[in-house]
């Protein structure tokens, strides 16, 4: 009877982990993995409409430093099913994913959108389900703006900031992004690419093709090699 309790116990802090951080801390024969997804709309500086789900930057980045820091943590899996969002506050988790040094890989699962993009290459490996896709689009902003050559101005520096990042963590090449980008002629309301699994890996996006269970297989192989270095 103690052990059932306890066992619901455990349970239920794991669910309410879970609800919380949108993770939960794995632990195997030779490691320790925190899986964390990253689901829905990158919530920025404003909050979303009630019932849309989202991932809120203030949660994450702290989150993000935590697991660097716990000494219990061998590694990171990040599981991605995002339309995009604020770009400035998905910007800066990919930052903090790519400035990690413990190992990390991502999977994209559905999705991976817009700032999902920078967010999906963060990590030292990244791998990609057959199913899923990716859309590549310049930025734009939707409500009233300033109709001043400087706001272009800034949206074309904000879209290079993407773009640099982008490449310096993949095999991608600007050019290709900057075309994929542009191309007028997929998608119908807009300018941009939508691409699947396997053409993101031969664009350089994504590392391979895989799931959960080919991103798991390399996490471990990178904590070795991690823990051989001390």
């Amino acid at each position: 009877m103690k052990q059932k309790e306890e066992l619901q116990e455990k349970q239920g802090e794991l669910y309410e982990n879970i609800k919380e951080s949108g993770g939960v801390v794995a632990k195997g024969a030779h490691e320790t993995i925190h899986c964390l997804s990253i689901v829905g709309q990158i919530e920025g500086h404003y909050m979303l409409p009630d019932g849309q789900k989202a991932t809120k930057y203030e949660h994450l980045i702290p989150l993000l430093v935590s697991l660097e820091q716990d000494p219990e943590i061998d590694g990171l899996l990040i599981l991605l099913n995002t339309m995009g969002g604020d770009v400035e506050a998905g910007l800066a988790i990919a930052e903090v994913i790519a400035s990690m040094t413990k190992p990390t890989a991502s999977v994209v699962l559905g999705g991976g959108h817009s700032i999902g993009v920078p967010l999906a290459v963060a990590a030292k490996r990244s791998f990609i389900v057959p199913s899923a896709t990716m859309t590549i689009h310049p930025v734009r902003i939707n409500g009233l703006v300033v109709g001043a050559p400087q706001t272009y101005t800034y949206f074309s520096q904000m879209q290079q900031r993407i773009i640099r990042f982008i490449c310096s963590h993949s095999r991608a090449k600007e050019d290709e992004i900057h075309a994929l980008m542009m191309r007028p002629d997929m998608i119908a309301t807009d300018v941009g690419s939508v691409i699947e699994g396997q053409e993101a890996v031969e664009y350089g996006l994504i590392d391979a093709v895989g799931g959960i269970d080919t991103a798991l297989a390399d996490l471990r192989k990178q904590i070795k090699k991690h823990k051989k270095k001390g």
